[in-house]
């Protein structure tokens, strides 16, 4: 379990989706925005502005030749007043473009809607060329993902509208607010890749996002598109548990959706291929749930991608209580952070903010032999067992027991009445086996 995930053992059991009924609003442009060049899965970007450039909205300020990786635009319009480097919350550093606003928001001479592509090579380079990567969280470049090696053995997309993390619902906000952009964004993918059929998976909890999608279909003569309710349980939305709730098929620990004639994507993601194609804007805004009981007035918002989380509080009323805990994304997966000075990225989602009531850590106790952990894993994994061969360092039994299956969800650690951190023994683990090269 990642350390943003303990604080939930002084919660009761719910999903606390406090914001599902708050429109999003947008929140002002703020004087600095620093934005990172570290915001997807591989090779950071290097800067292309230096200190005393003006920018524009849109304008390309990173970039990299490096093939996992996606291009990074100014969310802002102002003058590059320096380059940074800054701890991250992973116990790296990364280097940011810091960005005095000239608050004109002026868009970039090169912002254009693309042309319709003619294949799908075309669409692959216009989805990198938008800067997208997985908005749920992963961060993979998109364009990548869009462009499998076993195109001919792809049928089915599956866009991931399950939002199972408590207490966040700016996912849900897309659903009933860019509606007609994610259906768009379907159809371009569907299109391009040459797939049969597609599915939007929510959770039961949210009727309205099901019932719009259904009828939107229904009305655009969509017989191929189809809502797939998901159970309200954590964590239906997880990439290998929602493949197997819609297909049926079993997804182990490093096999690809693709591999399963499935492009998975988020349904954020899928928004924003749909808006993109419209206007040419690429990635610079995020919407997020702010939330959490230090925060004065939770809200869904967009802020632009590089604001620093303390102006995000600000617009949020600022803190009611004072922060012992800031989280980046939800509570069971997302990331404690030690400053609210640090900028959001991409794949944001959520800033969660808790007093000292909610974030405190019961002490560990020994186990009890309950099986309650054994019990909440998706997989069917042993953490209990899994934790005593990592205490023994011992590769070969951690290798046996299918460490590696673990997707980190924390779901062991949240139920365990000891109060163990199970799911972060099994990340711990994970090095083990690779350090030894065990198969």
């Amino acid at each position: 379990m990642s350390s943003s995930a303990k604080h939930l053992h002084s919660i009761d059991a719910g999903h606390y989706k406090n914001t599902a009924g708050c429109e999003t609003e947008v929140m002002p442009i703020p004087d600095i925005v620093k934005i990172s060049m570290s915001q997807h899965i591989g090779a950071p970007c290097k800067p292309l502005v230096a200190k005393g450039d003006t920018v524009k909205v849109g304008q390309l300020i990173g970039d990299t030749d490096a093939f996992v990786s996606a291009p990074i635009h100014s969310s802002v319009s102002g003058t590059v007043v320096g380059i940074e480097t800054q701890r991250n919350a992973v116990a790296g550093n990364d280097t940011l473009v810091v960005i005095e606003t000239d608050k004109k928001q002026e868009l970039s001479e090169d912002i254009k809607a693309p042309e319709m592509p003619e294949d799908l090579a075309g669409f692959v380079k216009a989805v990198r060329e938008s800067g997208l990567v997985g908005l749920g969280g992963a961060s993979f470049p998109t364009h990548i993902k869009y462009n499998p090696k076993n195109i001919d053995d792809v049928h089915t997309l599956i866009v991931n509208g399950a939002e199972c993390e408590p207490f966040i619902t700016s996912d849900h906000r897309g659903m009933l607010e860019d509606t007609q952009d994610i259906i768009d964004g379907m159809k371009l993918i569907v299109k391009y890749i040459g797939l049969d059929e597609a599915y939007i998976g929510i959770e039961a909890n949210k009727p309205d996002a099901i019932a719009k999608f259904d009828k939107m279909f229904a009305e655009q003569g969509l017989t191929n598109f189809h809502t797939f309710t998901l159970q309200d349980r954590y964590p239906k939305g997880a990439e290998r548990v929602l493949v197997y709730e819609i297909t049926g098929q079993h997804m182990a620990a490093g096999v690809l959706p693709a591999d399963l004639g499935v492009i998975l994507s988020n349904v954020t993601s899928v928004a924003f291929v749909g808006q993109y194609f419209k206007d040419g804007v690429p990635l610079i805004k995020k919407r997020m749930t702010v939330d959490g009981d230090a925060v004065a007035t939770p809200k869904n918002i967009i802020a632009p991608i590089g604001t620093q989380i303390h102006d995000i509080i600000e617009f949020c009323g600022g803190y009611k209580a004072e922060p012992k805990k800031i989280l980046m994304g939800g509570p069971m997966m997302g990331r404690a952070i030690f400053s609210d000075e640090m900028p959001i990225v991409k794949n944001n989602n959520a800033i969660l903010a808790f007093s000292g009531e909610k974030a405190y850590i019961p002490e560990e106790t020994a186990c009890i032999n309950c099986g309650r952990c054994h019990k909440a894993c998706p997989f069917n994994l042993l953490p209990t067992a899994l934790a005593a061969a990592y205490e023994r360092r011992d590769a070969e039994e951690l290798s046996r027991l299918q460490v590696m299956q673990c997707m980190e969800c924390g779901s062991c650690s949240f139920v365990c009445p000891a109060r163990r951190p199970l799911s972060f023994i099994n990340k711990l683990g994970k090095a083990v086996v690779k350090e030894a090269g065990v198969k």
